[in-house]
């Protein structure tokens, strides 16, 4: 059985914990290994008990952590080529030593019980990416930091039986906000982050009649709030806003399964 459940999601730090049988993952590591064990205890998991940590990016939200837990847990370091280097440069001390597993986009990897298949997104990164992760029967598609939609994008994820997908802000919110200008256009352009509607509008060009479960990720604490992320969700998806799960940064979320075939 697969399931999943978020350490924190947002600017400050992310962290998606994955299971599959006796197999267990983290999809990006962004705090410090004192944080993600406190956050792990809440779901009685610990450190040690984690085979592999993948980096989407080299933003500091989704990789500060990642060397020092992989470090002192034994688990494998897994990213892209362009990643890799990214974190050599901004974290030389960590990643000199770091054994890292490069993967290509596409390149389907098993660790354990879960395989998880990378593929390319729009981001003001060197070569991030995002995941599919699935257990033989079923899959979770997960995309945040992404300015754009692209076909890649959509066939990676039609079809999920879950989805964590970026909501991270309000058009309208960010356009009358506080932010300077140019930060508003790095974060609305097309290597930022999806809004609101964007993803709502990736939603209905996707096979979503398998969704088990969907959760809005990565919302902007200044520029966005749950209830418009679910609205739009909703209003998308013909069903209760209710049903629209929220990845928070300070608690996440808690452990959600997919139900075997």
């Amino acid at each position: 059985m697969l399931r999943f459940a978020s350490l924190g999601s947002g600017s400050e730090g992310n962290a998606l914990l994955v299971e599959s049988g006796n197999t267990r993952v983290l999809l990006d590591c962004g705090f410090g290994h004192r944080e993600v064990e406190r956050r792990l205890a809440r779901l009685d998991v610990t450190p040690e008990s984690i085979q592999a940590v993948i980096v989407t990016h080299e933003h500091t939200d989704h990789i500060s952590g990642a060397a020092k837990f992989c470090e002192r847990t034994g688990a494998q370091l897994i990213m892209s080529y362009g990643t890799y280097w990214a974190a050599m440069e901004a974290f030389p001390r960590a990643y000199t030593t770091a054994k890292v597993r490069c993967v290509d986009s596409g390149e389907v990897t098993a660790i354990g019980d879960i395989e998880f298949t990378p593929y390319p997104v729009p981001h003001d990164a060197r070569q991030p990416v995002q995941a599919v992760f699935s257990d033989g029967e079923r899959t979770l598609g997960v995309l945040t930091d992404v300015g754009e939609t692209t076909p890649t994008i959509l066939a990676a994820l039609s079809g999920c039986d879950a989805l964590i997908l970026e909501a991270n802000h309000d058009e309208a919110m960010l356009a009358n906000g506080s932010y300077p200008a140019s930060l508003k256009r790095r974060i609305a352009g097309r290597h930022g982050h999806l809004s609101n509607a964007a993803s709502a509008q990736l939603l209905m060009q996707i096979d979503t009649s398998r969704l088990q479960h969907l959760i809005a990720a990565h919302l902007s604490h200044a520029n966005n709030t749950p209830a418009h992320a679910q609205a739009a969700f909703s209003c998308a998806l013909n069903c209760s806003p209710d049903w629209i799960g929220i990845a928070d940064q300070a608690e996440g979320f808690s452990w959600r399964s997919l139900t075997p075939l």
